[in-house]
């Protein structure tokens, strides 16, 4: 299968149901790929996010066993009663959301409607539909095992970015631990660190406010308006700011 051209890329392991700025980083590029034949990390937003309750933050984590010697997309689903489970604890807990009804039937239909055998194939699901139908977003995504790619941690993730024709790549923050800002210019690629500052607070159930859940706390909450608290905001700003200065 051959990589789609592209010019600003993002490359990073699949979240289960992810927050805002995870959906701000896909809307940052043209093509986002998930980096999923990479070894699997325990307690990490891979098989786990968090919602608001009545009694503060809390965890929904789907149970995956405690092999660590796997790859994200090599973590196979074989509990079938934590679907029923985290649609039941997401109904109680935003039935009273202005817009839990607008997207109950999507949500419901993930959780309940399908089978799902990879905690890969319902991450990139999620992901997808809510970028897609949900927020109005038109990146492409692929998978990066399309890309076949060698060599192990920098190197391997250098050599998928490469063979994508990126001249842009954007990353996560947390990543300048091991990023080489030497090699993308080496490579003639521009390196972006997306920033996670300035979010602003939306109407939440539950206070006080927390920005770090599930953006399904923020589509509930806030309806067709969720994009403006993801990147709108910024744009709104941008655009002020040069009316200021005209």
């Amino acid at each position: 299968m051959s990589a789609p051209k592209a010019k600003r890329v993002a490359v990073l392991q699949s979240n289960y149901i992810p927050w805002k700025g995870y959906f701000d980083i896909i809307h940052d590029v043209d093509l986002f790929i998930f980096y999923d034949d990479v070894q699997y990390t325990k307690n990490d937003w891979r098989n786990r996010n968090r919602i608001k309750t009545p009694t503060g933050a809390a965890w929904l984590t789907i149970p995956v066993g405690d092999a660590l010697d796997r790859l994200v997309c090599e973590v196979m689903l074989t509990d079938d009663q934590w679907p029923k489970k985290h649609w039941k604890t997401i109904s109680q807990c935003y039935s009273r959301a202005p817009y839990f009804k607008a997207y109950k039937a999507f949500v419901e239909d993930a959780y309940l409607g399908t089978q799902w055998d990879s905690l890969s194939s319902l991450n990139q699901h999620f992901t997808k539909a809510i970028s897609g139908e949900l927020l109005g977003v038109a990146t492409l995504f692929r998978d990066s095992r399309v890309y076949n790619a060698s060599g192990k941690k920098l190197d391997r993730l250098m050599d998928v970015i490469q063979k994508t024709g990126a001249d842009t790549y954007v990353s996560g923050p947390s990543a300048k631990d091991y990023i080489d800002p030497k090699r993308f210019e080496d490579m003639g690629i521009q390196l972006v660190y997306k920033s996670y500052e300035g979010y602003p607070e939306y109407p939440q159930l539950y206070p006080p406010f927390e920005h770090r859940v599930t953006a399904l706390d923020l589509l509930f909450n806030v309806g067709p308006d969720a994009s403006y608290y993801i990147w709108g905001w910024r744009e709104a700003a941008a655009t002020n700011e040069r009316m200021g200065n005209s």
